[in-house]
């Protein structure tokens, strides 16, 4: 099964990249923080925090929900919960904390750089957009 992790910047940027396994933090709970290589080998120097995750059927996952099941709780205001009225309340379904074989997405954020730079290390995302000039090229051109 495909695992999409997203890694964060203090500035912004997202880097994304799919992978089959990341089993070294299987086991591992939002909040914690992982060593990078852990993740992919090219991040060797980095460390990153777990910062949230998504399983297969795009439940989040909920710090403070221990294991993995699925747990539906009552939530009045906070995570996965926008309050339109005072006082409402809304059952929602949620996932525990740990990372697991259901688990589909994991965000990350960077809490310690490493050496080499996250562009130079994903060089294929977050180019600089094209100009208008050259994108009204491309339609004229097509």
């Amino acid at each position: 099964m495909v695992i999409k992790v997203n890694i964060a910047t203090k500035d912004g940027k997202t880097f994304r990249k799919e992978f089959e396994s990341v089993e070294p933090i299987f086991g591992k709970a939002i909040g914690e923080k992982v060593d990078g290589s852990d993740v992919f080998p090219e991040l060797a120097g980095y460390s990153l925090e777990i910062k949230g995750t998504s399983d297969i059927a795009g439940l989040p996952g909920m710090k403070g929900e221990t294991g993995v099941g699925i747990r539906r709780r009552l939530l009045t205001r906070g995570f996965g919960m926008k309050q339109t009225e005072k006082g409402m309340k809304r059952r929602k379904t949620l996932r525990g904390e740990m990372i697991s074989d259901k688990t589909a997405q994991i965000n990350f954020v960077i809490a310690k750089q490493g050496g080499k730079k996250l562009e130079e290390i994903f060089p294929d995302q977050n180019l600089p957009k094209p100009k208008a000039e050259e994108k009204s090229a491309e339609v004229q051109a097509a």
